[in-house]
């Protein structure tokens, strides 16, 4: 069915405020994009953060009154100014369908490939993991999850155990598996990153190798052989005593979520008990590889 957008400039801290009035006004999504293209660093776990320039973004019924709409808008007592909108018509077409169709196989260093369900396999003798894109982030597209498979393709040796913190999708502790490793422990703080992680072992058929925690269950005085933590700058430093206390003496070590500005605060925050590879660089984003003191 035909759909019509309505942009609406406003700042972080009348943000959401305006996604509620659209909301109430007859809106059936909202979302919220950057009006200049400033990144968002570091929201703590529960937390949503706004850019100062926010366009909130609400989805009408193409026959819903968006006259109506504007006119109770440009009666917001927050607006004197004038208030700056803009109404898009929206083609009429199958969004699932056309993102689908735009979603290939991903190859990652010399023989890991993503591959979506509905694609056919590019190479069967690769090690490919089958992954459907769900609730959690993680499917190869972005810099940070491709530079740690990329670090994951030239690293894993047979028989190694892995931690993948900040499992996501699971994307990355389930490569670790098809790549030779035999046990994977993931940890996320979020409910539905389980739950995705769980579905996509088990598309890959590595569910009995592969445990998977929420923070408040996770092992106490495991080590692993091979640790990736690909999360965010800030709370890589601030979870520093936890994320090194899972990596032996002598294993190795991949941090990533880290913008080219951040990544000396994040080699710093490890440089005690790691020895740091070159830094692989992305677009703006960064992976550090390191390795444990003995």
């Amino acid at each position: 069915m035909p759909w019509i957008q309505l942009r609406v400039s406003t700042t972080e801290e009348k943000a959401e405020q305006v996604s509620d009035m659209l909301m109430g006004w007859g809106a059936q999504a909202v979302s919220f994009l950057d009006a200049h293209d400033t990144p968002i660093y570091e929201p703590m776990p529960g937390e949503v953060i706004y850019w100062t320039n926010t366009v909130v973004v609400g989805l009408f019924d193409a026959e819903h009154p968006m006259d109506k709409v504007v006119k109770q808008l440009q009666q917001v007592s927050f607006f004197k100014d004038g208030v700056d909108y803009k109404l898009e018509q929206l083609e009429d077409k199958d969004w699932e369908r056309e993102w689908m169709d735009n979603f290939h196989p991903i190859k990652f260093g010399r023989r890991l490939w993503v591959c979506p369900s509905w694609r056919d396999i590019p190479d069967p003798t690769a090690v490919n993991v089958m992954l459907d894109p769900g609730l959690a982030f993680g499917t190869g597209t972005h810099p940070t999850t491709a530079l740690c498979m990329q670090w994951l393709d030239a690293t894993i040796e047979p028989q190694q155990t892995v931690v993948d913190f900040g499992c996501g999708s699971g994307i990355l502790g389930i490569a670790a598996l098809k790549l030779g490793a035999k046990r994977v422990v993931g940890v996320d703080i979020d409910p539905q990153a389980i739950e995705a992680s769980h579905a996509n072992a088990k598309r890959n058929n590595v569910e009995g190798q592969i445990e998977l925690y929420l923070p408040k269950d996770q092992p106490a005085n495991f080590q692993a052989d091979v640790v990736v933590a690909n999360i965010l700058a800030g709370p890589l430093a601030e979870l520093k005593q936890t994320i090194s206390a899972y990596v032996k003496p002598g294993g190795q070590l991949a941090l990533s979520g880290i913008l080219q500005s951040q990544a000396q605060s994040v080699i710093d925050a490890y440089s005690d008990e790691f020895s740091f590879d070159p830094v692989a660089v992305q677009d703006e984003w960064v992976r550090l590889s390191a390795r444990k003191h003995s």
